[in-house]
């Protein structure tokens, strides 16, 4: 570009007609907050710039607002501000173009202007319009001399002051976009915070350190008592019993940087106990930066206590269960005395009971924890079949499943039935025999193969008896399998299958 060629144009932009109303134009002016700009080092480049590229004694980025003329920055100027009404800068609005008054006595808009008739005695004017990105005239960068000036300003400095107008908009536009993002953060934060605030658990946050930094309201109505400021300053307000085991916990999941859940008694403000659930997980809100934990402590007492009531109560429902076998086995034992030619029928009713009582026993016990193996209850049910020296006469190999209350009932029918048919015509009606029950997982199944061994001569059966119906109906149904029984030359073998989701359901 050749040296002497005219400077290009800028791209000033150009106000909009739907800002020409002053309501509009003063929303968008108030948008800035510009009041805080006062003072700024880079608008107050520019005004020092703008006096010394048009080579006058004082130059001012204004905002034109409802009733003053505020000074932003200001250089050869006393003043911080001019009422609106005797602004030059009001000739400015709706203009994009600059206003340029080279002898202000002279010129009829300003002759009368107390600016011009009184201190500072305002000559010469030059106003290029500061336009905001929605097309709103807020203000102007502007020059003035207390001398008139022959000449207007040339191309260059013309140039210059347009270049230097959008430099001090651009420094408007990106302090309010900070605003307007700041704003939107403290109102996100605001909102979440109310929300925090009315959630009904206890809510905190805390630093990579373990130190508390935020507790929610609900701590304080909870306990009565201002929050923590460490781990181990909870333990007032923890059960003596619960706090060594939960303490040690927190601390382990803490070090590693791990999700930490426990269930704990928290004192109350009137000094009563309340079973909570305590929450916590790590975050790391940033790439780069140190993990912060949050958690919540949510009251569950209520279903604490209707679990201790649900496991009292099913304590006494097998309790009383279990005095109804024993009274079922007395009456029939009973019976079979004063009627002899029953007594085949009430030996195998008592039998059946016997293993309906140890079945429930197994996966409902009155004291202890409650088991839930397939070979526990399988050993329990062929324990009264063991030699004198308590060897069991029915192996169990293989894996094992686990079983639920519903699954024991039938459980316990198929295999008390197995037992019973082998005792009376199989391997465990003669001292040498003995059954080998092996256990295999078959992905959604368990597969278990029944085989007799040393028992008399296998003779099969010519029809279906009762024992093989109750077998079906418990295996085809409650527990969702099927069965088959081969009466091979060395002893009966049984398999069957059974869905896991039966046997836990």
């Amino acid at each position: 570009m050749n040296l002497h060629d005219p400077l290009p144009k800028t791209g000033t932009p150009e106000p909009a007609a739907e800002f020409t109303a002053e309501a509009a134009r003063l929303d968008v002016v108030e948008s800035f907050e510009a009041e805080a700009l006062e003072g700024d080092p880079e608008l107050q480049a520019i005004v020092e710039f703008a006096a010394k590229l048009c080579k006058v004694p004082a130059s001012m980025v204004t905002l034109l607002e409802r009733d003053k003329q505020l000074f932003l920055a200001r250089e050869g100027v006393e003043q911080r501000e001019t009422p609106r009404d005797v602004a030059f800068c009001n000739h400015t609005l709706g203009r994009a173009d600059m206003l340029e008054v080279p002898d202000a006595p002279a010129d009829p808009r300003f002759a009368d202007n107390p600016l011009v008739t009184d201190d500072p005695h305002i000559r010469y004017y030059a106003g290029q319009p500061l336009v905001s990105d929605e097309g709103a005239s807020i203000g102007t960068l502007c020059v003035i001399d207390t001398s008139a000036h022959a000449a207007q300003l040339d191309d260059f400095q013309r140039e210059g002051m347009a270049v230097l107008a959008q430099a001090a908009m651009r420094r408007l536009e990106t302090r309010r976009s900070a605003l307007q993002a700041n704003r939107e953060i403290e109102e996100r934060e605001a909102r979440l915070r109310r929300m925090i605030e009315g959630v009904p658990q206890i809510a905190w946050s805390a630093d990579n350190h373990g130190n508390f930094d935020y507790f929610n309201k609900r701590w304080s109505e909870v306990t009565g008592a201002p929050p923590p400021p460490t781990a181990a300053e909870w333990q007032p307000f923890l059960h003596p019993d619960d706090f060594p085991q939960t303490f040690a916990e927190w601390q382990e999941r803490f070090a590693a940087g791990e999700q930490f859940d426990a269930e704990f008694r928290l004192k109350r403000a009137d000094g009563s106990w309340m079973w909570v659930l305590g929450l916590a997980v790590p975050v790391v809100e940033n790439e780069g930066e140190p993990v912060r934990w949050f958690g919540t402590v949510t009251d569950i007492d209520e279903v604490h206590q209707a679990l201790e009531e649900r496991d009292l109560l099913a304590k006494e429902l097998a309790h009383r269960i279990k005095n109804i076998f024993a009274v079922v086995i007395g009456l029939a034992m009973l019976k079979a005395r004063k009627a002899p030619e029953h007594e085949p029928f009430a030996r195998d009713l008592t039998r059946v009971l016997q293993a309906l009582g140890r079945a429930h026993e197994f996966v409902r016990p009155e004291d202890g924890a409650m088991q839930d193996s397939l070979k526990g209850l399988l050993e329990a049910l062929f324990a009264p079949y063991s030699d004198s020296d308590d060897s069991p006469r029915v192996q169990i190999e293989g894996a094992d499943a686990a079983i639920s209350q519903r699954s024991a009932t039938p459980l316990a029918l198929v295999f008390h039935e197995l037992a019973t048919n082998s005792a009376k015509y199989g391997a465990l009606s003669t001292e040498e025999g003995h059954v080998n029950l092996v256990v295999s997982d078959a992905d959604d199944a368990i597969a278990l193969v029944w085989t007799e061994h040393g028992g008399p001569p296998v003779r099969e059966a010519s029809e279906s008896g009762f024992g093989s119906r109750l077998v079906e109906m418990s295996v085809t149904g409650q527990l969702q399998g099927s069965w088959e029984r081969r009466f091979e030359p060395g002893g009966l073998v049984v398999e069957l299958t059974m869905a896991k989701e039966a046997l836990t359901g």
